[in-house]
């Protein structure tokens, strides 16, 4: 992505940090200055299902109940449409700043969509509501909800953000997937109370404490459904930047742990590992991501990590990402994600194909073909074409394809 829209997407939509880059409409007023920023998108999406296997965590594309393979739909990519609002301000040698924010969506036809509520995928979502305090020479402190400290930088380096990456072809989702649970586990949005360190000639740490979630429910889960945490998660990430002439980049590493007990008998401790680098040297870009996992889960934090008697599930995966920038600023990607997930010690697949669960899925595949064209400064055209494969333990399969054609606007 060009400058001006990487500054965007880091500053004005993750807002990663109080004094993140901000790229929307600056109106001073007083001693604060107010940042209102976001972007709106939609897309035309095209998807073919080849099979109708059930899988239970699988994120290819069926057919569905007519036993069609075709589907179509108009809908938001995987980043959301987004009005943010930042304030910034600096008193007693402190930056102060608070952020709130809201994500609507491309609803869906019908009642359902027209008038969805808060309690329907069509509704707007709230993913940010903090305050920030800090100073250059020790760092800064973050208190409220935004997005999640572990695999933040997956999400932010994957090029589906501003596309569609996997997702079903029809509307009413408030978002599509991108790489999520093809690559990398979703880093969330999380109440958290969270300390970055200054910056030391490019290096720099994030550790927080987050919200434990109680009661979470796992709609990808085949087992167990509810995730009960009597403490606070920790998550952290280290970070560190270069750059020398025509060459820059990033590599980071960060890590995650939750205890979580699964059912009335059973406890564990959930943790989780990444490592990624980003390269850039004149029009082209690599990307290259790893996560491991012990019971975190492969769609989101505990989807699908536990068996029906609580015993955690290992899982791995990550994406490696090729671009390149041709001479009309058209940036073209090509992208390969897999998530996979263990049986838990002592789960067999005769017991998934008999015991009334659905077949656990194994891995979950993605490749993505991109092209992401600046028709002005702040607009781009998107298409992309992604193939799904999900694989079952028990060695079942579903493959779908789609293409998307749209737009992102940011401001």
């Amino acid at each position: 992505m060009n400058k001006n829209i990487k500054l965007a997407v880091a500053g004005a939509v993750l807002a990663m940090s109080a004094s993140a880059a901000n790229a929307g409409i600056i109106i001073p007023a007083g001693e604060w200055t107010l940042d209102v920023n976001g972007n709106v998108n939609a897309f035309a999406i095209f998807g073919k299902a080849k099979d109708s296997n059930v899988i239970g965590g699988g994120l290819a594309n069926v057919k569905d109940g007519a036993s069609e393979s075709n589907g179509q739909g108009i809908n938001t990519g995987l980043l959301p449409a987004w009005l943010g609002f930042t304030g910034t301000t600096r008193q007693n040698d402190t930056d102060v700043s608070f952020t709130i924010s809201m994500q609507p969506a491309a609803s869906s036809n019908g009642i359902t969509g027209d008038n969805a509520g808060l309690t329907t995928n069509n509704g707007p979502l709230w993913r940010q509501s903090f305050v920030s305090f800090g100073d250059k020479s020790w760092g800064s402190i973050k208190l409220g909800k935004d997005i999640g400290i572990f695999a933040s930088n997956a999400i932010l380096n994957d090029m589906t953000l501003l596309g569609v990456g996997a997702g079903a072809a029809m509307s009413g989702g408030s978002t599509t997937l991108g790489g999520i649970g093809t690559g990398y586990i979703y880093a969330g949005w999380k109440g958290q109370v969270a300390y970055t360190t200054p910056n030391f000639n490019g290096f720099q740490a994030t550790v927080g404490i987050t919200n434990p979630n109680q009661g979470l429910a796992s709609t990808m889960s085949t087992a167990v459904t509810t995730y009960n945490q009597d403490r606070f998660g920790l998550e952290g990430q280290a970070n560190y930047s270069f750059a020398a002439d025509n060459f820059s980049g990033k590599v980071w590493v960060g890590g995650a742990t939750y205890n979580v007990k699964p059912t009335s008998t059973s406890e564990y401790t959930a943790t989780a590992a990444d490592i990624g680098l980003n390269l850039n040297t004149g029009n082209l870009g690599l990307t290259g991501y790893y996560y491991t996992g012990d019971g975190a889960g492969s769609y989101m934090f505990h989807s699908n990590s536990a068996s029906t008697t609580g015993k955690k599930r290992d899982s791995d995966g990550g994406y490696v990402q090729v671009t390149y920038v041709l001479p009309t600023k058209t940036k073209l990607g090509l992208a390969y994600g897999v998530s996979k997930l263990d049986l838990a010690s002592g789960e067999t697949t005769s017991a998934q194909a008999t015991g009334g669960t659905q077949a656990l899925f194994s891995e979950n595949e993605r490749m993505t073909a991109g092209l992401y064209h600046p028709l002005t400064k702040h607009l781009n055209l998107v298409g992309e074409y992604n193939n799904i494969e999900s694989k079952a333990h028990i060695g079942t399969k579903n493959t779908s394809q789609t293409v998307s054609l749209g737009a992102i606007l940011f401001f």
